[in-house]
């Protein structure tokens, strides 16, 4: 049965069913009652990056035990957890030497984190990389050919400010696992923002914009790229382990000929409207389809 409300020839309800922030880049997620929405997506999302020796991202695809580095948000700080490791503090408004990074082709401003940040990552990879994050003054903008005239800016995310699924996707891409023979799996792999009620299955793809009222004001979200997924997926949250039953449920039915058949799931997304106002879990809004 269809969860899906229409108010309209183009427009239906949804919901905000869990919202969800990766302060240091493929490290794990933490889930969130309520975020504020910046320039660059929701507050502190990427706002840090591990990088290797000539300062470039180092992510889950080479080290899947990234994932059991686990996050926690206070007031003034930020508190990193990892099996086996000591817990490492970072003071949220405390930044060392200014420094190059590069994510994926761009080469951006940041700043190094310290020696003390560098050896608890590269104890814990094994391997020696530093800590950076994202200097604000830097304007890293999403590609144009996606977002039109929209100057969407970034952290340290791939390529754009939020990432929007659904929890019925979820639910349809854990029916296929099952008939396979897999455990289901949680929506920490697929590391989205904002997680949508009210959709049908992957009803996400052909939407246009969100909208969500807000104690403040009106969130718009304009959906503009499917996500294609790589290896990260099927790296397990809770081992660290990769495997391929994710990808291989993905392989037999999300082969996306938007993206010259690469596996999708989600969709990337561009704020329009809405900085400095906070979407809370719960909050209600509308959505309406893409007319190509």
């Amino acid at each position: 049965m269809s969860n899906a409300i229409v108010t309209s020839d183009n427009e239906l309800q949804v919901s905000v069913h869990s919202l969800h922030v990766y302060p240091v880049k493929s490290c794990a997620g933490i889930n969130l009652r309520e975020s504020l929405l910046i320039e660059t997506g929701l507050e502190f999302d990427r706002a840090w990056m591990v990088t290797d020796e000539r300062g470039e991202a180092v992510t889950q695809r080479a080290f899947p035990r990234m994932a059991l580095i686990q996050p926690t948000l206070k007031s003034f700080e930020m508190i990193l957890r990892a099996p086996g490791m000591l817990a490492l503090h970072i003071t949220l408004d405390t930044v060392e030497k200014p420094v190059r990074a590069k994510v994926w082709n761009d080469d951006v401003a940041a700043y190094d984190m310290g020696d003390l940040c560098a050896q608890w990552f590269s104890d814990f990879l094994g391997a020696k990389v530093r800590l950076v994050r994202f200097d604000p003054e830097q304007k890293r903008l999403s590609e144009r050919r996606w977002t039109g005239e929209i100057e969407a800016e970034n952290g340290f995310a791939d390529a754009f400010p939020l990432l929007v699924t659904s929890a019925a996707s979820m639910l349809e891409l854990n029916r296929r696992l099952q008939v396979h023979g897999h455990e289901p799996v949680t929506m920490a792999r697929f590391r989205p923002n904002l997680v949508l009620d009210g959709l049908e299955a992957h009803g996400e793809d052909p939407l246009d914009e969100i909208t969500i009222g807000t104690d403040e004001g009106a969130v718009r979200i304009k959906l503009v790229k499917p996500c294609a997924r790589c290896p990260i997926p099927d790296v397990d949250p809770l081992s660290g382990v990769a495997g391929h039953g994710v990808g291989d449920a993905l392989a037999g039915y999300r082969a996306d000929a938007r993206l010259d058949g690469a596996l999708t799931f989600g969709m990337n997304a561009v704020i329009v409207e809405g900085f400095e106002r906070t979407l809370r879990v719960g909050m209600n809004g509308s959505a309406n389809y893409r007319f190509d």
